[in-house]
């Protein structure tokens, strides 16, 4: 079976006999139900590949369908004129970053429809490309832009860029309204939906899928698609790492399964990671892989965000389904991103739960986070995370307390900001990596930190101050009871109770018990 790895082209799919997952009969209810879309799902996910779908589609090129179910749906297959605009291949880093690449696209479709205007603004050009595309071929235009998004997401940092960037795409799609009788189709795609002073606030016609029940597998792979179009492949990928197909099956489910992009719709697989797997037969973290998610980090910091509460909180589709640079909650671009997805829905406040989707975002996105919670332990991250898990394991609570103190002491704390928040999310990250291996659990509430750690042998029960004692801690897991829930269990109890120095921010003293 040939794998479609990294290619987007759906005629060198089809031609060159590579595996080809069927979207097309909602290729085809989306064309044939509406004109103007937009929808968002997270790098990797197929997008592009949907775009390039719609594009041989609307092209008429009937013969890269056979097999498919668009064959038996469509019975006219027109051809129309295409523009396709992908953003997705230019570093934005300055002011004209953005219209040069608008030229780039402009002047190869000028080449084709004429390029009298060539000399006036972009959207100016954009909306005589159009006119003369429909005068030219008398038929009505197909736009597909691709990675809409993506210099606004290169320069989220840059407050003064993203106005400029949005001031221009802003114009540039307006086209699309107001040459309305022109077009035929309009499709755009990108990551995340920017909100507030919105590129789409003069394209108010545009239809947002991202979130509708009837698209919500129009990108990813479910679990019919997995067993009914890769069962043999998984089938030699559970020979090769001597474990049941049922077993394959579950692992894979764990690792790059969990995608809900609908409350009510099954779970999706992430593409990227599943052709992958299969291909090499080796169960990795493909997708993180791909990809830094530095701006994430840089809206959770900017924020002052508490790491903990990301599982924690509940939001509605209006502030999931758009973000902003200003906004103080970073999880609408986790969740568009493909960091959180949906995992509960309140139907009472109209409110979603939010969750990480599978094993391999979650580890990978909390391993990315270490270092720059903690920057100078970078290049020791994994050996120090796995030496604290043989101490948990061999009972060893002193030597676990050692490590955890020169973990603190090595932290640059010139960039660590405000300090109940740095010592909050420096606790979580680690204690989120440790309980990857060990079975960790974090009661918190405000003004304390309760880390319960079990293992076959052990059991940890800990208790974290601030500017207070070790004493203190000691005596709060006596009072409160903490670890009278294992009272008859043959295990050995430890009891620890930390005190991290506000002035020194490292820890100051610990006792074990």
């Amino acid at each position: 079976m040939k794998y479609p790895i990294g290619i987007q082209t759906f005629g060198e799919i089809r031609r060159d006999g590579y595996v080809y997952v069927d979207k097309t009969a909602l290729v085809y209810k989306m064309v044939s139900e509406g004109k103007y879309y937009f929808l968002s799902r997270p790098r990797r996910f197929g997008k592009s590949l949907l775009l390039s779908t719609i594009d041989a589609y609307l092209s008429g090129k009937r013969d890269l369908f056979k097999g498919l179910a668009i064959e038996q749906l469509e019975k006219e297959w027109e051809e129309y004129p295409i523009l396709r605009l992908d953003l997705n291949s230019r570093e934005y880093k300055d002011e004209s970053s953005l219209e040069a690449e608008l030229n780039r696209h402009l002047e190869s479709w000028e080449k084709i429809y004429g390029a009298e205007y060539r000399r006036r603004a972009t959207e100016e050009r954009f909306l005589h490309v159009i006119e003369n595309a429909f005068e030219k071929t008398g038929k009505r235009v197909v736009v597909l832009v691709d990675e809409y998004d993506k210099p606004l997401l290169q320069t989220i940092d840059n407050s003064y860029l993203q106005d400029v960037y949005r001031s221009k795409l802003k114009a540039f799609y307006s086209v699309l309204k107001t040459q309305d009788a022109k077009i035929r189709f309009a499709f755009l795609t990108g990551v995340t939906k920017f909100g507030k002073v919105s590129v789409f606030s003069d394209l108010n016609n545009l239809v947002d899928i991202s979130f509708d029940k009837r698209y919500a597998e129009i990108c990813g792979i479910t679990e019919k698609e997995l067993k009914g179009n890769f069962d043999t492949s998984v089938e030699d990928l559970a020979t090769t790492n001597n474990i049941t197909k049922e077993e394959c099956y579950k692992k894979l489910k764990e690792e790059y399964d969990g995608y809900h992009f609908s409350m009510d719709s099954d779970g999706l697989y992430n593409p990227f990671s599943v052709l992958n797997t299969l291909s090499s037969k080796q169960f990795s973290s493909y997708w993180f892989e791909t990809g830094t998610p530095s701006f994430l980090v840089y809206q959770l910091k900017k924020t002052g965000y508490r790491l903990e509460n990301i599982t924690k909180e509940s939001l509605s589709s209006d502030v999931l389904n758009s973000i902003d640079i200003m906004d103080e909650n970073p999880l609408p671009l986790l969740y568009q991103s493909g960091y959180l997805t949906l995992k509960g829905y309140d139907s009472r406040f109209g409110e979603y739960k939010l969750g990480f989707p599978n094993k391999e975002v979650e580890q990978g996105f909390i391993k990315y986070l270490l270092p720059y919670y903690t920057p100078k332990v970078q290049d020791k991250s994994s050996f120090a995370v796995s030496r604290f898990v043989q101490d948990i394991e061999a009972g060893d609570s002193e030597s676990f307390m050692r490590r955890m103190d020169e973990f603190f002491a090595t932290g640059d704390y010139q960039i660590m900001g405000d300090l109940e928040i740095y010592f909050q999310n420096t606790i979580y990250v680690l204690f989120k990596l440790i309980g990857f291996y060990v079975d960790v659990e974090r009661h918190t509430t405000r003004g304390r930190i309760d880390i319960v750690m079990q293992t076959a042998q052990y059991v940890y029960v800990m208790e974290l101050k601030v500017d207070k004692s070790a004493k203190e801690a000691l005596a709060q897991i006596e009072e409160k009871e903490y670890a009278e829930v294992f009272k008859g269990d043959s295990r050995k109890v430890y009891k620890i109770g930390v005190n991290f120095d506000s002035k020194t921010r490292k820890i100051d003293e610990w006792k074990i018990v």
